[in-house]
């Protein structure tokens, strides 16, 4: 989900941003009963209609919008009374004027802060541990049982150098969200306007965690992390084959807001070992025939389907070997998996049809000797 700032609910709602509190509650009352779920059955109609609402929740609030429009503005002192360092007070302000405000950022709450300080945004705090950087490297099969050693250049999120991962420099801990109060979630009551009740929505502010980064970094933003390039070697050991994994800790994505980083993942490609997609697909008709023929042998209707069998295990093995045999166990260990895997989802299919094909022929013998006993 976007976050407060990066969205424009002035568009979604089609109103100036100096629109009047009566005009923003007409232009939603006039997109919320066109988008309504119950009114307009298109299928993004119900996501349009939590957007105008989320809209309308920010800019029917007085403080909410105040603080909307300073995000967007990049101003965090925008609307609020003047502390210490905001324009208004010229930097020599009461620095505890500011407290109470819409804008509890800062160690201390309330519009305190430096003049370092300005043009920053609240963001989500959001604690995640980073996820892995999977890179494919590819080998011939001689390299591969050889082993050898790759340098690799790749693009990943690391921790922020200014503020070390945690997001901000000088707050300690995050603050709760001011525009959800910390529920993670704000509801808009639409029964005096549209007579459809309570719209519960996730706060775009906190995007739902219920805290936000007190005066976030300048550099990343506030989520402690930023991209970059990185560089990393990696040793492929001998005897790899196909699919094997070499990881290196720490070496992936940074998590954010001080959590950990996940690992950077050298995935080995041997094509010579590696069946591709269509040869993948035969073998699995394959095995889809497989349970066919067991079952349909051990309750004698085979021949009810075998026609179909013949058809799958001609056009599977025809897929399967048309570029010829690959080489070494690594390939036929890529077939029996194939194989397997289209045995198991025949399974079932295999054991309906030839339990409906026994009891129809056991009906007709029994109505065939009724009949000679007549």
């Amino acid at each position: 989900m976007a976050s407060m700032n990066d969205k424009d609910y002035y568009a979604i709602l089609g109103v100036e941003k100096d629109a009047t509190t009566d005009e923003i509650r007409k232009a939603f009352q006039k997109k919320a009963r066109k988008l309504h779920p119950d009114v307009n059955k298109e299928p993004d109609a119900e996501e349009k209609f939590k957007e105008v609402s989320e809209a309308y929740a920010v800019l029917s609030d007085e403080d909410k919008r105040k603080r909307y429009d300073a995000m967007r503005s990049g101003n965090p002192f925008a609307g609020s009374s003047a502390g210490y360092g905001s324009p208004s007070a010229g930097g020599y302000g009461d620095p505890f004027g500011g407290m109470g405000g819409p804008f509890a950022w800062g160690p201390f709450g309330g519009g305190f802060n430096t003049g370092a300080g300005r043009g920053k945004q609240s963001r989500s705090y959001n604690p995640r541990a980073g996820a892995d950087v999977v890179f494919e490297v590819n080998l011939d099969a001689g390299k591969a049982a050889k082993g050898c050693r790759r340098g690799v250049t790749y693009q990943r999120y690391a921790a922020c150098d200014v503020c070390h991962g945690a997001g901000s420099v000088h707050a300690e801990h995050p603050e709760t969200c001011p525009t959800c109060g910390g529920r993670g979630r704000i509801s808009l009551d639409l029964g005096s306007l549209l007579g459809f009740g309570v719209v519960e929505m996730e706060c775009p502010e906190c995007e739902g965690t219920g805290k936000v980064v007190a005066d976030p970094c300048d550099a990343c933003g506030g989520s402690g992390r930023t991209l970059t390039a990185s560089e990393v070697v990696v040793d492929i050991p001998a005897g790899s084959h196909d699919g094997d994994e070499v990881r290196v800790k720490g070496m992936g994505n940074a998590g954010t807001n001080g959590e950990a980083a996940g690992d950077f993942v050298a995935r080995v490609v041997v094509p010579e070992e590696r069946l591709d997609p269509r040869a993948a697909n035969g073998f699995y008709l394959v095995g889809f025939a497989l349970p066919f023929i067991v079952f349909g042998a051990l309750s004698h209707t085979l021949g009810s389907v075998a026609l179909f069998v013949a058809f799958l295990l001609l056009f599977g093995l025809y897929s399967g070997f048309r570029h010829g045999i690959g080489k070494g166990a690594r390939w036929w260990k890529h077939v029996a998996a194939a194989i397997g895997n289209g045995a198991s989802s025949g399974l079932v299919l295999a054991i309906f049809f030839t339990s409906m094909m026994s009891c129809t022929v056991g009906a007709g013998r029994a109505g065939y000797t009724g009949g000679m006993l007549v």
